[in-house]
């Protein structure tokens, strides 16, 4: 008994230096782990690809989404009643003011003129005849009452009268003959023909015979926020504003033209106003229905500019990182005046010369160490 009672502690002694143990070893990597880094310990830095803060002439634009419309657009219909013979254009074909388009039966229109004219002609004869009378009765002075004198000059007065009326209708027959020569009123480009020819055409129809567009020059409807207003107005007080239009992707320029006009109403609706601009368009790059991108330059600004990628969005509002002299990143924020074409012009927060951060931000702290990113 006693022999076991002596095993008991043995195995007790064991048992109480193993835990000692134990907690001896955790204490001691509890405490190195807890403790300080020791000066002269090499932190890891982080690769960063740089740039510099430069100045530059930056033209200051506003973007806004616009629709190619035509400076001019006519309905080319038939002012008389009458059958097609000619058809003297074809679908798609540059016509120039005053081309002839089509041609309708002039024959009616002909044969009334020259009513109208042997009508005139008729009442001339009869006016002479009458201002004859008139002269052969003030020549008998007292042997002709004053009763028939003043007969004969109502009677010259109605046939100058019926002269002027045949005169007129001379004139409206004329011009309903030449209402059958149809021409195009402006230079353009014609449409789809709607009509062929052995029709009859009457002036009473709705549907064109062709419409003709014009293209050069051609304008450009778009709007921007009402907001710019007063930066728009002072542009415009300095001179003509240019307006670039740009294709669908925002990239490939289509034209150059220049402000014409600003809408003088804010649409309340949407908050925009809508503004035109018009392009020479001689290589006929732009077409009426057109959705393009019209970019408005207002002004030119010469300041700090930044890759756009430097810029970053946080909490609170738009910042970059700073590489200092000793390598270390500095959380400065900053102040855009615009991106545009992946440059940010910067209106506070930087200086000239200054190193940025353009990429690997993602990994920064501030105060952390810096290294150029392999292949920058």
């Amino acid at each position: 008994m006693a022999e076991i009672s002596s095993l008991w502690r043995s195995r007790r002694v064991v048992i109480g230096a193993g835990l000692g143990a134990v907690v001896l070893v955790a204490f001691l990597l509890l405490r190195g782990a807890s403790a300080p880094a020791q000066p002269g310990t090499a932190e890891v830095a982080v690769p960063v690809v740089v740039s510099l803060v430069t100045i530059k002439t930056v033209p200051i634009y506003l973007d806004g989404i616009g629709t190619v419309q035509a400076s001019n657009t006519v309905q080319i219909r038939s002012r008389v009643d009458g059958q097609i013979l000619e058809v003297r254009f074809r679908e798609g074909q540059e016509v120039k003011a005053g081309d002839v388009l089509v041609m309708v039966d002039p024959r009616p229109f002909e044969a009334n003129l020259k009513q109208m004219a042997a009508n005139l002609l008729r009442d001339k004869a009869q006016l002479v005849d009458a201002k004859a009378q008139l002269n052969r009765l003030i020549q008998l002075k007292d042997f002709a009452s004053r009763q028939s004198v003043d007969t004969q000059r109502a009677s010259v007065a109605q046939f100058e009268a019926l002269v002027a009326a045949d005169q007129a209708q001379v004139d409206y027959a004329r011009t309903q003959l030449d209402y059958t020569t149809v021409r195009s009123p402006i230079d353009g480009r014609t449409g789809i023909r709607q009509i062929d020819v052995g029709n009859v055409v009457h002036a009473a129809d709705t549907s064109p015979i062709v419409t003709v567009t014009q293209f050069t020059p051609i304008s450009v409807v778009f709007t921007l926020n009402a907001d710019h207003l007063p930066v728009i107005t002072g542009g415009t007080a300095r001179g003509p504003l240019t307006v670039y239009a740009f294709a669908k992707d925002n990239s490939t320029q289509l034209a150059q033209g220049r402000l014409d006009l600003v809408d003088n109403q804010i649409d309340q609706a949407t908050g925009t106003v809508k503004l035109k601009a018009s392009f020479a368009n001689a290589d006929h790059r732009l077409w009426p229905g057109q959705f393009v991108n019209a970019r408005l330059q207002v002004a030119v600004h010469e300041g700090l500019t930044v890759p756009a990628t430097a810029v970053q969005h946080g909490p609170n509002g738009t910042y970059a990182w700073v590489i200092a002299r000793d390598q270390t990143a500095q959380m400065r924020p900053v102040t855009v005046l615009q991106i545009q074409d992946g440059q940010a012009l910067i209106q506070a927060g930087l200086e000239a010369g200054q190193r940025v951060v353009i990429d690997g931000q993602y990994k920064l702290q501030p105060g952390s160490m810096t290294a150029p990113a392999a292949g920058a």
